[in-house]
């Protein structure tokens, strides 16, 4: 049981009067809302164009692929690539240019260990 009696609390929301600033922008967006739809409609449907016609598409497809069905030891091997990024951040104190040079370099060479076929077609490519 309570000690004390609470008061009835009565509260009454009161809406604040636009004022004509707020008045003429709501009106403004009430008029131009068919054209942005119309707009946001012909954008998102050249976009998904784009995006569909891309290699970006093919190669975002493809991880998609290798993520759902992995091929074995795929996920250790991203653990040790991980790792040797994290140790180069760990190394790399001090300058700015080795944290981004001691990850990116200890990365690429534990990648190129697991993948050497790959690591040689991009490096005849580049």
């Amino acid at each position: 049981l309570s000690l004390y009696s609470s008061p009835a609390r009565e509260t009454k929301y009161v809406e604040t009067p636009q004022t004509q600033l707020e008045e003429g922008v709501s009106q403004l967006r009430r008029v131009m809302e068919p054209y942005t739809a119309w707009c946001q409609t012909q954008l998102v449907d050249s976009s998904k164009v784009k995006a569909d016609s891309s290699l970006c598409s093919d190669f975002f497809s493809e991880s998609y692929e290798l993520l759902q069905n992995p091929p074995a030891g795929f996920y250790p091997r991203l653990g040790v690539i991980g790792f040797a990024g994290v140790v180069g951040l760990f190394l790399a104190r001090g300058s700015k240019i080795k944290k981004l040079v001691y990850p990116a370099g200890l990365m690429g060479i534990s990648a190129s260990m697991y993948y050497p076929q790959q690591a040689v077609a991009i490096a005849k490519v580049s």
